[in-house]
């Protein structure tokens, strides 16, 4: 079992490489790179991501876990 991530690229880098975090998740190369350099997860794919961390055994990610980095995100950019 994979110990809890800090922050969206921690989780991301959790995954042997981007494309695979892409291709689990269901979205393009681009966007998961993305991601990981804007510490943002879109929320349409937070199902997705949610339960592609299950099947990892990562633990700690979920909807309330990402709902807290994206409000911490947007509140150290105001």
């Amino acid at each position: 079992m994979s110990s809890a991530p800090t922050s969206i690229s921690d989780l991301i880098n959790k995954w042997p490489t981007i494309g695979d975090f892409a291709d689990e998740v269901g979205c393009g190369y681009e966007a998961a790179r993305q991601m990981r350099m804007r510490e943002s997860i879109n929320p349409k794919h937070w199902e997705s991501v949610v339960a592609a961390s299950q099947r990892r055994k990562i633990k700690g990610v979920t909807f309330k876990w990402l709902a807290s980095q994206r409000a911490a995100k947007e509140r150290a950019s105001a």
